[in-house]
């Protein structure tokens, strides 16, 4: 029920400009969910949610897209030197390495912490990135982009 009802909040604040707590547990009942400020509040916190101007210049919930921290310089340079070609099928994202490379690959990409990116598989020289939705898996790549740049 919890993962759903944070599922919901999502699919929401993507949705709708919420500026509150309440707004958006008005919101969650509408969709016919039973919900409390508290439980709203605790959701907000295990998201991560931030917030941000909204087109009205009042602060909305927004999901966090960027990395808490900077990834260290080991694992940078762990991508840049295994990296050699990335391309999106929907929410996946599949990344190619050099052979023997892409359990390091994504051992690095899971140490980014990237809000988007649910996990990794991966195998000798490919590397499948589960991520949440389709328009994440477009700031995934740029973000990767600018990490190998």
């Amino acid at each position: 029920m919890k993962s759903i009802r944070q599922q919901k909040i999502l699919e929401i604040i993507e949705q709708y400009e919420i500026e509150t707590q309440e707004e958006l547990a008005l919101r969650l009942k509408e969709q016919g969910m039973s919900v409390t400020q508290a439980t709203v509040s605790r959701d907000i916190r295990e998201l991560k949610l931030k917030k941000r101007p909204g087109s009205s210049g009042s602060p909305v919930y927004a999901v966090r897209t960027e990395p808490k921290h900077m990834p260290e310089d080991k694992y940078i340079r762990v991508l840049k030197d295994s990296f050699v070609s990335m391309d999106a099928a929907m929410n996946i994202l599949v990344i190619k390495t050099v052979s023997g490379m892409a359990m390091a690959a994504a051992a690095a990409l899971d140490a980014c912490a990237f809000y988007e990116i649910l996990g990794c598989i991966a195998g000798d020289d490919t590397i499948m990135c589960a991520v949440r939705s389709v328009q994440d898996t477009v700031v995934v790549k740029k973000k990767i982009e600018a990490i190998l740049d």
